[in-house]
């Protein structure tokens, strides 16, 4: 079948191999919000969806059964009445299924969570009707999605009830790469340079919503400010529903992103913990896994550290920047982003968000240092001595006795190492030798975005990386 999406190649392969496997399907698509989850399911499919309902954000039950009655009625037309309970409902889908001749039958359920309101037994209905005869229908193809990640992978991929191993595929929808948005931005004629394609990826990620509102004739500058800080901006108003239609107690789940956003390393559970002041340690411990689950933050150890000194540090992309310079500040010029006078404070923010761009292609990364087929161990390290607060970006520990020090840094140039910086880096390498004890080759990688510029100092690296590395 003709691919019609950027990237997308294994996920639509997927979807093909279930559509033609001749046997029951119920395959899963799972992913934050604006990830393109019911675009991928609804293009891939087109005319060959046989029944498709979505959820209601906060619906009560009833208008969640309203919904699904309607939507069996569009497909058959008035054969059904409205019934009051989840297991009358999917008796009906049953017989919608049953009376179709096709040899393939394609039911879509879309943000499935939604249905599962309090009390409601949805999950109970949903796992009767798979069970006790959907898994036997071989014309059968139940495809549902879900913005809730943690509802769809604890209540239903990772069930521990009746729904245990009866998901035949599941697919998490990721964020593009960066050379997956430069292929975007590309279709849409915006005429950005590949700086201003590094800049875009840095404040919205590869969210494919948020880079489809970006309009042709715009500068990237003007249409950051359109973004974030005109009135009523969408990616503004964005953010409040960001972790509502992702988790019931979104409070806590905010906070704990606003904390992690100004400890831009990252903190402990326990540092997490004090400075937010909560009670409840094991509510904390579901909060940051839920939220690892969602590829908000990441859990890493520092070189040489347990796992009970484990790190979480904030990688949502759109999250950082919003919080940095958008936030609840109604007041901020419109025009904000094309008039940022403050180098200092702009210079800042793109060393830490390219540095976060990095830890987003980490398989890049590896295939550009050719161990993309060795075991490797991502973290960071940081000094021990007090007197002397010396760290690394990025550290590869690979298992075959080396140990990548990768050196993160920005600039819209070749990037000249200076005397200073190759004797820092130097005593930084002999700090990291004598502190961790390690008999590993220490290797000292450099990631610019346009590579090092020719000078006696350039020696001291064994690796360089660039942005057409990171765009493979």
């Amino acid at each position: 079948m003709e691919n019609r999406f950027i990237g997308r190649e294994e996920e639509c392969k997927i979807l093909e191999d279930c559509y033609r496997s001749g046997k029951a399907e119920f395959v899963a698509v799972f992913g934050r919000r604006r990830i393109g989850k019911t675009y991928l399911v609804k293009q891939f499919f087109k005319d060959r969806i046989d029944f498709y309902v979505t959820g209601i954000y906060e619906g009560k039950k009833s208008e969640q059964l309203a919904a699904f009655n309607k939507a069996l009625n569009q497909y058959d037309k008035d054969s059904y009445p409205l019934v009051d309970n989840w297991f009358d409902a999917f008796e009906q889908l049953k017989s919608l299924i049953s009376h179709s001749s096709k040899k393939r039958v394609v039911v879509f359920i879309d943000e499935l969570p939604w249905f599962d309101t309090g009390k409601s037994r949805f999950a109970k209905a949903l796992e009767l009707f798979w069970n006790s005869w959907g898994a036997d229908q071989s014309k059968l193809m139940l495809v549902v999605c879900g913005s809730a990640t943690t509802w769809m992978t604890q209540k239903l991929i990772g069930s521990k009830g009746g729904l245990y191993n009866r998901i035949t595929r599941s697919i998490r929808l990721a964020p593009f790469t960066l050379k997956e948005t430069a292929e975007f931005i590309a279709s849409k004629n915006l005429g950005f340079n590949v700086a201003q394609v590094v800049e875009c990826y840095m404040i919205l990620g590869g969210t494919p919503y948020y880079l489809d509102l970006l309009k042709k004739g715009l500068s990237l500058s003007q249409n950051i400010d359109a973004l974030f800080f005109a009135s009523s901006a969408p990616l503004r108003i964005e953010y409040k529903f960001l972790f509502q239609s992702l988790f019931k107690d979104s409070n806590n789940y905010a906070r704990v992103i606003t904390l992690l956003s100004k400890k831009l390393k990252g903190m402990t559970q326990k540092e997490i913990k004090d400075e937010l002041k909560l009670s409840d340690g094991g509510n904390l411990t579901e909060i940051l896994n839920n939220l690892c689950d969602c590829e908000f933050i990441r859990k890493y150890s520092a070189f040489g550290k347990n796992k009970r000194e484990a790190m979480y540090q904030l990688i949502d992309i759109y999250s950082l920047f919003y919080l940095r310079f958008v936030g609840d500040d109604q007041g901020k010029d419109p025009h904000y982003w094309s008039n940022i006078n403050e180098a200092s404070v702009k210079a800042s923010w793109q060393g830490y968000a390219f540095e976060n761009v990095c830890l987003h292609h980490l398989p890049q990364i590896r295939a550009a240092l050719g161990i993309q087929n060795i075991i490797t161990n991502a973290c960071s390290w940081m000094s021990n001595d007090k007197n002397n607060g010396a760290q690394i970006d990025l550290v590869l520990e690979r298992n075959d006795q080396v140990v990548d020090l990768c050196e993160i840094k920005y600039c819209n140039t070749l990037y000249e190492i200076s005397k200073e910086y190759a004797n820092k880096m130097t005593d930084r390498i002999n700090l990291f030798k004598n502190q961790t004890k390690t008999r590993k080759a220490l290797h000292l990688v450099m990631i610019t975005p346009f590579g090092l510029k020719s000078n006696l100092y350039q020696g001291i690296v064994q690796n360089e990386i660039t942005l057409e590395d990171l765009m493979k």
